[in-house]
């Protein structure tokens, strides 16, 4: 049984982010401790709903990925921990993906290094951007 276009797109989300979107209750307790979910034009605890529908159009064409501060204060207040702000961080590289964003190769990483760099930083950027 092949999988569909929207239920690739889901796993790939799940596997991103390492969050699970059908366990939101859409209580917005995310929402309402996100200091910017007054700038953002999906909130956070819509962003489950939109990715379960799969509406991935809206969600790369929206601001509210570039709105999120990345405080995770929205996956402490969860509590079914969804984590809200690592769907929004998954949409964030779907969108650099689908704009040209490639993902980064071992071979890759010796070009970035600098001497300054924090190493934490290094293995983070590793993580996210080689899924």
């Amino acid at each position: 049984m092949s999988m569909t276009e929207l239920e690739k797109n889901i796993e790939l989300i799940k596997e991103m982010s390492g969050s699970d979107p059908y366990k939101c209750m859409r209580c917005g307790k995310c929402t309402a401790s996100c200091p910017a979910y007054s700038e953002m034009d999906i909130k956070p605890h819509q962003f489950a709903s939109y990715i379960i529908r799969g509406d991935f159009e809206e969600l790369i064409e929206s601001k509210a990925a570039w709105k999120c501060l990345s405080c995770f204060a929205c996956i402490e207040r969860c509590p079914r921990d969804v984590q809200p702000g690592k769907l929004v961080d998954a949409t964030r590289q779907m969108v650099a993906r689908t704009r040209g964003g490639d993902y980064l190769q071992p071979e890759e990483v010796p070009a970035l290094l600098a001497e300054d760099l924090p190493q934490q930083l290094l293995v983070s950027a590793f993580r996210r951007y080689r899924r």
